[in-house]
């Protein structure tokens, strides 16, 4: 199995080389679509589109895939479900795939809930573990809910646009801002990229989800899922962006997670804990950023993806190998790492670096960039660079907090001899480490081959933005030391930082995973509140509730949106339909003051017999036939069981309140389903089925009898659903009798 899940890295790889050859033409400003007829007939089809920000993407998808298959190898060494791991996580990747590259809402939405699907799988993968199946399960539940939102939204904004294909619907933005679904088509996507990609409130599934295994926490936390939030943001920036409500939703929003999951992380004392919210915090930054309408805050909003997935997925890595070789994440334990673990201790250093931001590093790159988008905005321009500094300062602090006291202090103290992980481990934190320095040695390269190309397949005025590792003394550069010195102070007082914190968060006591787990709380209450109304076993009560329901809400339809109720008239009927209708009337009040069992279902019987007659008189012999074979077989049926039961004796017993709301809710849907009848027969027809039946049943069908085409041909799929619904009610009931004659 270890053999077949190496060689399954092959298939990451060989995305990622054929992303790598599209690179120069996306580069030049080529794109690709592909469409395929998906539903032709509500004109829905399956389309992708690979342009400069689809490809960045499955660059960043691709590629830490393939660090993460050759890492999770020997990480799962050993472990029975391998097989099964491998393959929710290469089906996930192909998920995000489709999600970056697909050019239609519905096939979008379609990999969106794929991508949902195989994070719960995958982040409930130790599934005896109590916690793993409680994050999986709020993982699943928070971002499932996001995408009902955002299928909500994209159905909005394909009735308001006129099409599906998001390239289509860029040309119609003004048309659409002004639309009157704005608003809401707004509030959707925002809803389902919030969730998605951890923004507050919703931001406290992220850090639970680290219960998963930590290749899941490398690809699926830190370089893809999370990030797919970002890209229909991105996405979806030319079609959405450009009103006031875009851009302070996604500023105030995206400042806030960022603080917020920056001062978090300072506090939290488990390597993976502390890599989650620098990620809740990068993920508000880029959301941050993407509410800015010009190129140099687009630019930073992109290469920060860049930056962010490389350093991240490089730690996480790292902290999988530390807890793989030690036994431990937690901070207090771990010390002098870079002695027993030098190649680790070695992409641990160049991840941190690019994390908080030091020259040479592409995480130097991204701040200066994303300090100079900050600064050329014209909607809060001050706020967005002061989180950004301070959101930046904090994560400097806690690279300096990840580094420095397991690789460097003291001597090593941790629970189990700690040794250098194997090669293939080694390889996904070294080469990610380099990858980042080589990137902010060659800037220009990226942006021009990489950044540029994505900002520009979602912002028309692009104008040139360069990447460079030095723009000379001005304020980003500015910014960037007082970063660095912010960080320095925050990490020299972070125990004092720390208390502040958990005291903050005592003081205001509004916690995300509290709050989900009282809305849990609450439905379930709600749900045995319901249970014991409506599902306490008394099937009177199960049918008293149906019939209620359709009498109230049918009722209320038809009669506040009719004019006037239907004449009844006097029926002109024939003597002997006279003396039907009276046998029928007196057959119901037999079945309604009856005690005998039996002469209820001889009643019972009269009347099924006379709705027969009823079909016979009005030329629709074969209704006859039907229902005199299905009243004969349901009178046998009915007396088999209601003869076992105890006898009608017992309605005498109940309170006249009953018997009362009994008469009145009978009455009810007498009158209703009289009314409905009538005033259908009172109106004119709409004869185009009828015709279509008429002119197809023999052309097409070549049938004579109508009805019996319609069952066999028409609907023949509905009338095989309903002879297995027969049919296997035929057979429980003869294995219900089996079984009782067995017993007696």
């Amino acid at each position: 199995m270890e053999r077949v899940a190496r060689a399954s890295s092959l298939l990451p790889l060989s995305i990622f080389l054929g992303a790598v050859f599209l690179v120069p033409h996306t580069a030049a400003g080529e794109a690709y679509r592909w469409v395929y007829p998906w539903i032709p007939g509500l004109g829905v089809n399956l389309s992708f589109l690979l342009d400069g920000l689809s490809v960045l993407f499955a660059l960043i998808i691709s590629g830490v895939g393939f660090f993460v298959t050759l890492y999770a190898v020997d990480y799962l060494h050993g472990h029975r479900h391998t097989g099964r791991f491998f393959l929710f996580l290469h089906l996930f990747m192909l998920s995000m795939l489709g999600l970056v590259s697909a050019d239609n809402v519905l096939a979008l939405f379609v990999f969106w809930e794929l991508t949902t699907i195989f994070s719960y799988l995958l982040i409930g993968f130790e599934h005896e573990s109590a916690e793993s199946r409680k994050s999986a399960r709020q993982a699943l539940l928070v971002t499932g809910a996001g995408g009902l939102a955002l299928l909500v939204g994209f159905l909005l904004l394909g009735i308001a646009a006129g099409t599906y294909e998001i390239s289509r619907m860029v040309p119609m933005a003004a048309s659409l801002q002004e639309h009157p679904f704005y608003g809401a088509i707004l509030a959707m996507l925002l809803l389902g990229a919030f969730t998605k990609s951890a923004q507050f409130p919703f931001h406290f599934w992220l850090p639970n989800a680290m219960a998963a295994p930590t290749p899941v926490s490398a690809f699926l936390h830190s370089a893809t899922m999370v990030k797919a939030g970002i890209y229909l943001l991105a996405r979806f920036h030319p079609v959405l962006s450009g009103s006031a409500a875009w851009t302070a939703t996604l500023i105030l929003v995206g400042a806030a997670t960022a603080v917020m999951g920056a001062f978090t992380a300072l506090g939290q004392s488990d390597l993976k804990k502390i890599l989650a919210y620098t990620t809740v915090s990068a993920l508000g930054i880029m959301t941050m950023f993407l509410g800015g309408q010009l190129a140099p805050s687009l630019m930073a909003a992109m290469t920060f993806l860049l930056v962010h997935a490389i350093y991240k997925s490089a730690l996480f890595l790292v902290a999988g190998i530390i807890d793989y070789q030690t036994g431990t994440r937690q901070l207090e334990k771990l010390s002098g790492l870079a002695r027993s673990m030098p190649v680790t201790a070695l992409g641990a250093f160049a991840a941190c670096f690019s994390m908080a931001g030091f020259p040479l590093f592409f995480g130097f790159v991204g701040k200066e960039i994303m300090y100079k988008g900050a600064l050329a905005e014209t909607m809060m321009p001050n706020l967005t660079a002061s989180a950004a500094v301070l959101a930046n300062g904090l994560m400097t602090a806690v690279a300096g907090i990840f580094l420095i006291g397991p690789f460097l202090t003291g001597p090593a103290r941790h629970g189990e001899p700690g040794a250098e992980a194997c090669g293939s481990m080694c390889s996904g934190p070294l080469i990610l480490g380099g990858i980042g320095i080589f990137f902010g040695i060659v800037p220009e390269f990226v942006g021009s081959y990489l950044v540029s190309p994505a900002v520009a397949s979602f912002h028309a005025h692009m104008e040139r933005v360069k990447l460079e590792l030095f723009h000379g003394i001005n304020t980003p550069l500015v910014l960037s030391a007082v970063t660095l010195s912010l960080g320095a102070i925050l990490y020299l007082s972070r125990k004092r930082v720390n208390r502040a914190v958990c005291r903050s968060y005592q003081a205001i006591g509004l916690d995300g995973s509290r709050v989900y787990d009282r809305v849990i709380e609450g439905v379930a209450a709600v749900g045995r509140l319901q249970n014991r109304l409506l599902q306490n076993g008394s099937l009177h009560r199960y049918f008293a509730v149906v019939v209620a329901s359709f009498v109230l809400l049918t009722g209320y339809s038809y009669l506040s949106g009719v004019q006037a109720l239907p004449d009844i008239g006097a029926p002109g009927l024939a003597t002997r339909q006279w003396l039907l209708l009276l046998v029928l009337l007196a057959a119901v009040g037999a079945v309604v003051v009856t005690r005998s069992v039996l002469l209820a279902i001889c009643a019972l019987g009269v009347v099924g017999a006379g709705i027969a007659m009823i079909f016979l008189a009005h030329g629709a012999p074969d209704l006859a036939l039907t229902q005199l074979l299905v009243e004969t077989l349901t009178v046998i049926i009915v007396s088999v069981i209601l003869l076992r039961l105890p006898g009608l004796g017992g309605a005498g017993r109940k309170s006249r309140a009953r018997k009362s709301f009994d008469a009145a809710l009978a009455l009810s849907v007498g009158a209703l389903m009289t009314t409905l009848a009538l005033a259908m027969l009172s109106s004119p027809l709409d004869r185009s089925v009828t015709a279509f039946y008429e002119q197809s049943s023999y052309l097409a069908a070549h049938g004579r009898n109508i009805v019996n085409v319609i069952l066999v041909d028409f609907r023949s799929l509905d009338t095989l659903g309903e002879i297995i619904v027969v049919a296997t009610a035929g057979l429980a009931g003869f294995a219900l009798i089996h079984r009782r004659r067995g017993r007696s």
